[in-house]
């Protein structure tokens, strides 16, 4: 697809916060919360801010090129740090705040960081650890110890044209980041993205959804993690559109956060609609009125289905127009009541949930990507859906199926290297094309993601199953957390399942089995029962060779603290297998 907005070659990322500040200094730009309100802070004085601190680096010795971690949840000195050392000309390199002190070692040493600047006492500790051997990390600085003001005070130090010089270096082509890979089986790989990777995807994304984010008053909360791809391109989407923006560091109060800010639209992954969908469901179950959501959600996904097929039957209208009352309203109220649209990514969403919130009124816009391509290439758009799909490509972006079903995709976006890997960056790439890693299909354009090439599972028949369909629809069960679907070199296909805390709580007390041990639960054949309900519905989409046999409930959660998830939520396949040995072989 053409691109719908051309880059000057010598653009660069603070650019677009000099052009909000010219062109709009007064609109709010950005709100902070601080504990108790949200408090609005103009373009004009965000652009004040970063350019205050970005001299107090300078001041403290950062140069240009020079690689700056940043350890922190999303907050807002985050996107004030990282258009800050823009400014300056450095090189920002997000690290998960969950990182080990071995994860945060790698990446200091591995892209030469010279300094870290950390969100509390308790991050600064791990670093200092992981320092001790790393003489070219000379400084360390904490965001709640006041760091940054001590900085910012310094910028008188440096003459605004030494800035200017600073900023007039930029192009496309500088390097704006190194994000590192998440690591599902080796060391993580770092991704060289520059300014005009940032500048193409988000500029274009917005000339591509008007819709969602240019009109006035467009507004969204962001509390993914910043040091994942998804949320620093939404972070410069979000300026390039001149949206507001708020962060908040956990989803643990979201509801009270997206009650007092009220966004336009939301950025999630899969598993944030998944609770929010739990939650309203939980809430009329315990108001007596659960046979009333499940009718509601049924008529919402019909509605959507019928929106999608071109026609609404007449009886699912009558029944949404009552149900808008009684049910849908309630939910969107619940999410702050202006959101209409949302966009998901970082795992597949699933057809049932992405035409129950479509059907209730808030669109979610799947779309597909990965850090290489700085997030997103395809997306689902306002003009164009296709629920169950990941969209069309971005305008720009291409992709193409290779003989063995991989996506290929080239455009902008795509990074340019893998730092110090020129083997690996070779062997990422055909004629041009990125090689993802991930098998797809195309239909009219829309590209459909069926599974991970590695992944992959070939039973001892010689059978080629792609597992990422099936642990998607058995995800789609709301006790279930997490499937992982195994069978290489097996006789047949199975499943590992994990249940999901809140929904199993509220199955135990209306099937009156609150009494079962975590032993006598993984065996309790009511809820086995339950669950094969739902395996026997995913074995239908497939073949008798492809369906799933056996299944075993394992007694714990998935999580980035027990280890088997990434921080972008990805399951870790190899370890779950090697913990999980005694319990794949009694399925066999």
């Amino acid at each position: 697809m053409e691109p719908m907005v051309i880059l000057d070659p010598h653009a660069a990322l603070p650019d677009l916060l000099l052009a909000n500040a010219t062109v709009s200094p007064d609109a709010i730009g950005y709100s902070r919360f601080d504990g108790a309100q949200w408090t609005d802070i103009s373009n004009e004085q965000f652009w004040i801010e970063v350019q205050q601190l970005a001299r107090g680096f300078i001041a403290s010795g950062i140069e240009a090129g020079d690689r700056v971690a940043i350890m922190s949840r999303t907050r807002y000195e985050w996107t004030l740090i990282d258009f800050a050392l823009w400014t300056a000309g450095a090189v920002p390199v997000p690290i998960y705040d969950s990182s080990s002190v071995d994860q945060v070692h790698w990446i200091l040493s591995d892209s030469a960081a010279v300094a870290c600047i950390v969100e509390t006492p308790r991050n600064a500790k791990s670093v200092d650890q992981a320092i001790a051997d790393l003489a070219h990390v000379t400084q360390v600085w904490c965001i709640t110890d006041n760091d940054l003001d001590t900085l910012a005070a310094r910028s008188d130090e440096v003459p605004s044209e030494v800035l200017d010089q600073r900023r007039a270096s930029l192009n496309v082509d500088s390097l704006a980041t190194i994000i590192y890979t998440s690591g599902t089986t080796g060391r993580p790989k770092g991704c060289e993205l520059t300014h005009g990777n940032f500048l193409a995807c988000a500029e274009n994304a917005v000339a591509a959804m008007p819709d969602v984010v240019g009109f006035e008053g467009a507004s969204t909360l962001l509390f993914l993690p910043l040091a994942h791809v998804f949320a620093r391109l939404i972070e410069v989407l979000c300026v390039a559109a001149n949206v507001r923006l708020a962060h908040t560091a956990t989803i643990t109060d979201l509801a009270g956060k997206l009650q007092s800010f009220q966004p336009t639209f939301l950025l999630a992954v899969p598993r944030v609609f998944e609770k929010i969908y739990v939650g309203a469901q939980q809430k009329a179950t315990a108001e007596g009125k659960g046979a009333i959501f499940q009718r509601a959600a049924d008529v919402a996904i019909a509605y959507s289905q019928g929106i999608q097929a071109g026609r609404i039957p007449f009886a699912v209208k009558t029944q949404h127009a009552v149900f808008e009352k009684l049910v849908y309203s309630k939910l969107r109220n619940a999410m702050g009541g202006q959101i209409r649209w949302a966009v998901s990514g970082g795992a597949p969403l699933g057809e049932r949930l992405g035409h129950f919130f479509r059907g209730a009124g808030v669109t979610i816009l799947e779309g597909y990507g990965l850090t290489e391509t700085t997030a997103p290439h395809t997306v689902n758009t306002p003009s164009m859906i296709k629920v169950g799909s990941v969209g069309k490509p971005l305008p720009g972006c291409s992709v193409r199926i290779a003989d063995d079903g991989e996506v290929l995709v080239k455009g902008p976006n795509v990074f340019r290297s893998y730092l110090g890997d020129p083997a690996d960056t070779d062997a990422a790439f055909i004629d041009e094309w990125y090689r993802t890693g991930d098998i797809g299909t195309l239909d009219d354009g829309y590209l459909y993601i069926t599974g991970r090439k590695k992944e992959i599972i070939i039973t001892a028949g010689g059978k080629n199953v792609a597992p990422a369909p099936l642990e998607a629809l058995l995800a789609s069960n709301l006790l279930v957390a997490h499937a992982v679907v195994i069978g290489d070199n097996r006789p047949y296909i199975a499943t590992l399942l994990t249940l999901d805390p809140d929904e199993l709580k509220t199955w135990l007390t209306t099937n009156d089995r609150v009494d079962l041990s975590a032993a006598e639960l993984v065996n309790d054949p009511q809820l086995r029962a339950e669950l094969q309900k739902n395996i026997d519905l995913a074995n239908k989409t497939v073949s008798a060779a492809e369906g799933i046999r056996r299944f075993v409930i394992l007694p714990v959660e998935f999580t980035e603290e027990t280890g088997y998830l990434t921080p972008k939520l990805s399951v870790k396949r190899h370890l779950v297998l090697a913990d999980f040995a005694e319990q794949v072989e009694s399925l066999y």
